[in-house]
């Protein structure tokens, strides 16, 4: 069966675009067609200045907006990233695999960087390498595919670059992972930056719906959207960006086209006004399941402790191999010299 990685990271609350984006998918394919793995990336989240109360306080809502969404624990394994330390045992190895000039060449370290600057931050050597954490995540679990959006493409492909170097140069040992990529709202934009992507690290400001705004929050976000000159309703990705950002929510929203739903309006505020109920139905039932798991937080507790034993029983049979196949000594519960592949097809 096919492997699917995928992780959230908790750097600030969930938003519209997380859930149109990935979060739905996961729920409505990737966890019925795969055997599939949702990680709550909480080491990611130390990469920048941080505070770590609300670090965890993220971590778990993340968690509970995710089993809330429709993920099921039955089917798929959600578990936090930490509680499984064969992620950090394999980063190491890969960053001896890794280069530093691949590692400056990473765009979201260009802009992260330039962003920590300019608020008069040092930049923590976290924030060069990883994408090599985030290349362990995936290749601990020898997962064939890992949903992302345009942001994340290029460090799936250092991933799928760092499992070649490894298997040529100590023998197969990592599946070579793809990128695979959602349709429609793949990339929900900030409603009064249209140009920009809606990102929860931002964390401020009325472009962001959240997934646990209120519906007269929700409504009044959309309401105040940042259209573009003209008046006519078209759908045009490049020269209408504000309308195209509507128009592709709605359509992610109600299963429609964005190109056919630019004909049924004849004014922006009717198209905002369609937008906002669309968006407070579909979060409607997320919001309900999220308060009664935050009423049962035991239940969650134990969802992620299960998740972080079957991901373990999965990624430390592929990280004793990489240890062993890069030149480490074993220790002596290990089985030295056993075969790669069969560990593989074990862990699988």
């Amino acid at each position: 069966m096919t492997r699917v990685f995928s992780g959230v990271k908790p750097t600030g609350h969930l938003t519209l675009g997380n859930y149109l984006g990935a979060m739905r998918r996961w729920v409505e394919a990737d966890q019925h067609r795969a055997d599939a793995l949702f990680c709550i990336v909480d080491l990611h989240a130390l990469t920048v200045e941080h505070d770590p109360a609300r670090v965890r306080r993220l971590s778990r809502q993340a968690a509970t907006l995710l089993l809330a969404a429709g993920l099921d624990p039955e089917r798929c394994t959600v578990f936090v990233q930490s509680h499984v330390d064969e992620h950090a045992r394999l980063s190491y190895l890969l960053e001896c695999v890794a280069t530093d000039g691949e590692m400056r060449r990473m765009i979201q370290y260009k802009e992260k960087t330039a962003r920590e600057r300019a608020r008069g931050r040092s930049v923590r050597l976290s924030l060069l390498t990883y994408p090599v954490l985030m290349a362990a995540d995936i290749l601990a679990y020898g997962a064939d595919e890992v949903p992302v959006g345009d942001d994340q493409a290029q460090h799936v492909e250092l991933t799928r670059d760092l499992a070649v170097r490894f298997n040529q140069r100590y023998g197969h040992t990592f599946v070579v992972p793809r990128s695979t990529r959602p349709g429609v709202a793949a990339r929900v934009m900030n409603l009064q930056e249209p140009t920009s992507k809606m990102g929860k690290s931002d964390d401020v400001g009325p472009g962001i719906v959240y997934l646990l705004d209120e519906p007269d929050v929700v409504r009044k976000k959309v309401m105040r959207a940042v259209t573009d000159s003209g008046r006519d309703v078209v759908y045009d990705r490049e020269g209408r960006p504000g309308v195209a950002n509507l128009l592709e929510i709605l359509a992610a929203c109600t299963g429609g086209n964005p190109s056919g739903l630019s004909g049924v309006y004849e004014s922006y505020g009717a198209l905002k006004k369609d937008t906002a109920e669309a968006v407070v139905e579909v979060l409607k039932p997320v919001q309900e399941r999220h308060r009664e798991l935050c009423a049962d937080p035991g239940y969650v507790e134990g969802v992620l402790r299960d998740g972080a034993e079957r991901a373990r029983a999965m990624a430390r049979p592929v990280v004793d191999a990489a240890y062993r196949a890069i030149g480490l000594l074993p220790a002596a519960s290990d089985g030295e010299g056993a075969d790669t592949g069969a560990v593989l097809n074990a862990a699988r």
